[in-house]
């Protein structure tokens, strides 16, 4: 098991930014593909298209995002905090991402920059 753990910035205001990885309907338009989210604790999530699902864990409005996310029949629980900090340019999204399996790694970082917090970027900056 691996752990990720990088700072981007996102060209909005931090309480945006968490509206946008929380609000179903904004995800959506952000990832172009079908999504299903609450901000209730404990109940289950999906995201592009299904490709990355799990369980929310814990929310603070404009400020922190913590979900588990599933990797098959793994023991201990994969954990992605996402940390909201104001910027001089709008966000600091402190991303952390613990226990990866080994095998998936290479894939989910890639995932993480290439796709996930690109298109969250560019979503932003073509408003």
């Amino acid at each position: 098991m691996k752990s990720f753990k990088k700072y981007f910035i996102i060209p909005e205001e931090p309480l945006i930014v968490y509206k946008a990885l929380t609000n179903e309907n904004t995800i959506q338009l952000w990832t172009g593909e079908d999504a299903t989210m609450s901000e209730e604790v404990d109940t289950e999530f999906e995201i592009f298209g299904g490709s990355i699902c799990g369980r929310n864990i814990e929310f603070i409005e404009g400020e922190k995002i913590v979900q588990e996310w599933y990797f098959g029949e793994q023991e201990e629980e994969s954990i992605v905090t996402i940390k909201l900090h104001e910027h001089k340019k709008g966000t600091s999204l402190e991303l952390t991402h613990t226990n990866i399996p080994d095998e998936a790694y290479e894939d989910i970082t890639e995932g993480w920059e290439q796709d996930f917090i690109a298109a969250l970027i560019d979503f932003f900056e073509e408003e």
